[in-house]
């Protein structure tokens, strides 16, 4: 007798829940990047996001939560999503080729001390590597968010979130409550500076 195959869903459910339990080095770095973030969005750098696919709407979801809020009312904060800029992107890629489609609206938007947050699920996207790069050469610090590493955009970045799946939906999953958790470590950092009466 055959056993029952375990139902769609609940095999989906499985795999994140395991990806959770095992995210906890990637939760105190999403903290320690947000509790990092207020202190250079609040003396006026800029970040960018960018990523393709899900992780484009994961790029943009982390832009909307700086400029507009994440749980409490704050200032808004500069912040790009460069996969949105569609007139710069297409004459991008069409005048200069695909990889280029980030790095140069990357080296455009940004200036030494701003930051770029940038995802790959795979961690190989070339545009995604190559924006990687373009942001060490001109002084932004790099954090990445894949898949599985080491990758090609873990070894540019100066910091890595890693999500140790092998599936796509799985990642980005992940990726977006570690989204929300470097939100919460900004908005915690924002609070206590306000309690010091830090600027």
């Amino acid at each position: 007798m055959t056993r029952p195959a375990t139902p769609v869903g609940a095999e989906h459910v499985q795999h994140l829940t395991a990806a959770l339990d095992a995210s906890a080095a990637a939760v105190a770095t999403a903290t320690r990047w947000g509790r990092e973030l207020a202190g250079l969005l609040t003396g006026g750098a800029r970040l960018v996001a960018a990523g393709n696919g899900g992780s484009a709407a994961q790029a943009a979801h982390l832009t909307a939560e700086l400029v507009g809020r994440y749980r409490d009312d704050r200032r808004p904060f500069s912040a790009v999503a460069l996969h949105a800029e569609v007139s710069a992107l297409t004459a991008i890629t069409n005048d200069y080729g695909h990889e280029e489609g980030f790095a140069r609206q990357l080296e455009a938007h940004t200036r030494p001390g701003d930051v770029a947050v940038l995802l790959s699920t795979s961690g190989g996207s070339p545009n995604v590597v190559q924006a990687a790069r373009r942001a060490r050469a001109g002084g932004v610090t790099c954090w990445a968010m894949t898949g599985r590493g080491p990758n090609a955009l873990t070894e540019v970045a100066d910091d890595a979130l890693v999500v140790a799946s092998p599936f796509t939906a799985t990642v980005q999953e992940v990726h977006l409550v570690l989204l929300h958790v470097l939100c919460a470590g900004l908005d915690a950092e924002l609070d206590a500076r306000l309690l010091a009466g830090a600027p």
